[in-house]
């Protein structure tokens, strides 16, 4: 058989890849360009990070007419960094519903928001995704990375959200920010916040799988070594498994606040275990929030944004960044 016809991995509906290495992303993204949002008033744009790597972000700036309920005493503006979903292997920071999602949060927040294009798996692997967020959050927090950050932005009010493998993503990135070495590279003022994991992307074989996942939970933790390139020990890689014996303390984590929201979804049992052991670890229950959205499932925030529970979840968001 030619090995281009020939399937090493499948996982679908998200990706195939053939053993000639060509791969086939099945979960389709729907890109739209940067735009003034007529509902919001939000502007966006695309900026390059870094040329050698490709890095790019999406800039949201909300309109600067009426004072943003994020803004501070200076008129600042807290800096969300958003990492999107697509098990690290397929979506874009560009897909049409996290754009409109990112341009009501920058509007209901009063917030400058990054939304990342991070590289993706297998072209390159894990930790192509975790170098790239450091090197965004380097970028965000330094004046002269671009004019809306310079000039509207407040380094000393980051927060990392991110949603599903993005969520992951976040978790990594934070975590970094609160290691010794690491905390002294960031310029000098800034800091990481706030936290918030939204249907976020771990795995853990103590956790229990919801009934009727078993497949989907095998096809993840599968998706996850393929996302490694092979290089990973699986479940009990801190990096997806926050839980796993000797991954670093949460209380490392390097931000003030955190949220976690749970869906009805194959890993909810990982994400309300991640956030009983924020509270394990030491964090006070003010600090470390829960939202438990369920009945709704992993994507309802996004398909659904005008439901009860959509608007409860940025509710929630909202409060964690304006400190409401």
């Amino acid at each position: 058989m030619d090995p281009d016809d020939e399937v090493a991995f499948e996982f679908v509906p998200v990706i195939r890849q053939y053993k000639s290495g060509r791969v086939e992303r099945l979960h389709h993204v729907h890109p739209v360009p940067p735009s003034v949002d007529a509902a919001t008033g939000v502007t966006s744009k695309d900026v390059t990070i870094d040329a050698v790597t490709g890095l790019w972000a999406r800039l949201y700036l909300p309109d600067l007419s009426t004072r943003p309920c994020g803004g501070g005493e200076d008129g600042r503006l807290p800096i969300v960094l958003y990492f999107h979903c697509g098990d690290l292997v397929v979506g874009t920071a560009s897909d049409a519903p996290e754009h409109a999602f990112l341009n009501r949060l920058a509007a209901r927040a009063g917030a400058l928001a990054v939304s990342v294009e991070y590289r993706l798996a297998p072209e390159h692997p894990v930790p192509a995704c975790y170098d790239d967020a450091w090197s965004a959050l380097l970028w965000a927090t330094t004046a002269a990375a671009d004019p809306w950050v310079r000039d509207h932005g407040d380094a000393a009010r980051v927060f990392v959200l991110g949603f599903s493998s993005g969520g992951n993503v976040a978790h990594n990135l934070t975590l970094r920010a609160g290691s010794e070495p690491d905390r002294l590279l960031l310029p000098g003022g800034a800091r990481v916040e706030g936290m918030a994991l939204v249907h976020p992307y771990f795995l853990s074989p103590s956790c229990d799988t919801a009934a009727g996942k078993e497949w989907l939970r095998g096809k993840l933790a599968e998706l996850w070594v393929f996302a490694c390139g092979g290089r990973t020990t699986g479940s009990d890689d801190p990096r997806v498994n926050p839980l796993a014996e000797g991954a670093p303390s949460l209380r490392r984590a390097g931000c003030r606040r955190v949220l976690v929201c749970l869906a009805e979804d194959a890993l909810v049992a990982e994400g309300r275990a991640y956030h009983d052991a924020l509270l394990a670890s030491g964090w006070a229950a003010e600090d470390a929030e829960l939202l438990d959205s369920r009945s709704a499932d992993h994507e309802f925030h996004l398909r659904e944004p005008e439901s009860a529970k959509a608007l409860l979840l940025m509710d929630r968001l909202v409060a964690l960044i304006t400190g409401n």
